[in-house]
């Protein structure tokens, strides 16, 4: 081949692709114009390449090309601006699409745990599942609260969020089956209840509330707020409306999965109060209002941050372009 005849023959219309992929905005005609320049010079490149191997022009036209192709699919979005966008949009809206669910949970767990505690208070054949009366009495006297103190604040708080971020992931990951989160949600509450239960038969009733509600109002939530992001997600492909399974469960699993890396935040912040505000000498009412605001934060974020994202038309899901849309548009 001839290169440089073959460079004069096209080089009107290499220079037309390169124009056109340069333009800030395109026309209809014009971008139909530069797919069709696209195409012929991807051709042309190719013939170049198999007759003289890599060449100037080849070079030249290669990069038009790559222009060209950015302008048919996109160039996504950098990290930086990636996450304002994720933690002002697209998280809080997924939360808010689970609230209810969230409070279904949390009275679900309530009811369950008191349920249980009762009947363990009351019955000695299921306190003796607990252990002896030996080890109950150490447990209520002692391990419920030297659980909080025994290790250094900061290696106490990574075990503690470390563990139930594993969990949050979980019931989030694991929530399409159908089966983890009620499993979940049952064992949570038989653990809380057993726990009261154990402390009421020795008279220390209030030391399980003291103890649990610094940290444990923010840390409780979080994991409903998980579980009823797994059952929303296995309710997709249930139900999924006039969207296909696969659709719905794409969509939804996108949207409602990125919660737990929303959740990862929230559960630090709760270690953090586990690990470093329970155990000081200060009166509970202090600790019990830290855990209090920490909650009522995060309620803030969910609830008006949230809904105001929903109402605007979020869904918590990627744009079209992140997602994977495999479809071309113009406009």
């Amino acid at each position: 081949m001839d290169i440089d005849a073959y460079t004069r023959a096209h080089q009107e219309d290499w220079s037309e692709l390169d124009r056109l992929a340069k333009r800030r905005r395109l026309e209809g005609n014009d971008t139909d114009r530069l797919i069709e320049l696209y195409q012929s010079g991807a051709s042309q490149l190719s013939a170049l390449k198999s007759s003289a191997g890599s060449s100037a022009v080849g070079e030249r036209l290669s990069l038009s090309l790559s222009r060209a192709r950015l302008r048919f699919t996109g160039t996504g979005r950098n990290l930086a601006g990636q996450v304002p966008t994720f933690f002002a949009v697209q998280l809080p809206a997924a939360l808010y699409r689970v609230r209810w669910l969230s409070l279904v949970i949390a009275a679900v767990t309530v009811v369950v745990a008191v349920l249980f505690g009762v009947w363990a208070a009351t019955n000695p054949a299921v306190l003796a599942n607990f252990g002896s009366p030996e080890f109950r009495k150490q447990f209520a006297t002692r391990d419920f609260v030297d659980y909080y103190s025994n290790n250094a604040p900061s290696s106490f708080t990574g075990q503690v969020w470390t563990n139930n971020a594993f969990i949050a992931a979980q019931s989030v990951a694991f929530g399409v089956t159908g089966i983890y989160v009620p499993y979940l949600l049952l064992t949570n509450a038989q653990n809380v209840g057993m726990s009261a239960g154990v402390l009421a038969e020795q008279g220390r009733l209030e030391y399980f509330f003291l103890y649990i509600a610094p940290h444990g109002q923010l840390e409780l939530y979080s994991l409903f707020v998980a579980m009823a992001a797994g059952l929303m997600i296995f309710w997709s492909w249930i139900a999924p409306g006039a969207r296909t399974r696969g659709q719905a469960l794409a969509e939804d699993g996108r949207a409602l999965g990125s919660i737990a890396i929303g959740l990862v935040i929230s559960l630090l912040v709760s270690g953090v109060i586990e690990g470093f505000v329970t155990r000081q000498p200060w009166p509970w009412a202090i600790k019990i209002g830290i855990g209090t605001v920490a909650l009522a934060a995060f309620l803030i974020y969910q609830w008006l941050v949230g809904g105001r994202a929903f109402r605007a038309g979020q869904t918590g899901d990627l744009d079209e372009f992140e997602a994977g849309a495999r479809q071309l548009v113009s406009g």
